[in-house]
């Protein structure tokens, strides 16, 4: 009987550690093709996204060079119910490396608020109503204005970030009281 217990327990061991030989293997051939299927869509004219915010799973995505920002956010399982649809535009082609930020329509921070945050339009809403909706300050506000009416509205709320005097910090603290819309 004993003699029986010994050579399950041997048989059972040995399972185990081909088993676990085996997976590892597996896991490696698996990585390994991940990272030639990224590279070949990258030859192919591949572009990355980096989605944050309110979608289902943030990260970085590789999409084929002209897609268009509703592709990046079907990568990404597709936007929560808190995003906000005014902070961006699913139609933007994507011609090169971008990273969005999806903004909240309301306050995850602040449960017992049933209103959505108020923002600021950067494509429509004048200095003032830019200042009192935001962290910005006056000149910041007014850099804004100054900016779209040199180059034309806003295509991503991250592209505030060119405007002088707006920063990552700025953008940091901005980014979730600003919208391309009304």
């Amino acid at each position: 009987m004993f003699k029986t217990i010994i050579i399950v327990l041997a048989v059972t061991l040995g399972a185990l550690i081909v088993m676990a030989t085996v997976d590892k293997i597996t896991t490696d051939i698996t990585k390994e093709d991940d990272k030639n299927v990224s590279l070949s869509l990258s030859k192919q004219s591949g572009v990355e996204i980096t989605i944050s915010g309110e979608v289902q799973i943030p990260g970085t995505y590789l999409v084929p060079l002209n897609s268009t920002l509703n592709d990046a956010l079907n990568a990404a399982g597709g936007v929560k119910g808190n995003a906000d649809p005014k902070a961006y535009n699913v139609s933007f082609v994507l011609d090169k490396d971008y990273a969005f930020y999806i903004a909240p329509l309301f306050d995850v921070e602040d449960v017992c608020n049933s209103e959505p945050i108020s923002k600021a339009c950067i494509n429509s809403d004048d200095k003032t109503t830019i200042v009192a909706r935001t962290s910005l300050s006056d000149a910041q506000a007014q850099s804004i204005v100054e900016y779209r009416q040199a180059n034309g509205a806003f295509k991503r709320i991250e592209d505030i970030q060119l405007v002088s005097g707006i920063g990552k910090a700025t953008w940091e603290k901005a980014k979730k009281y600003i919208t391309l819309s009304k």
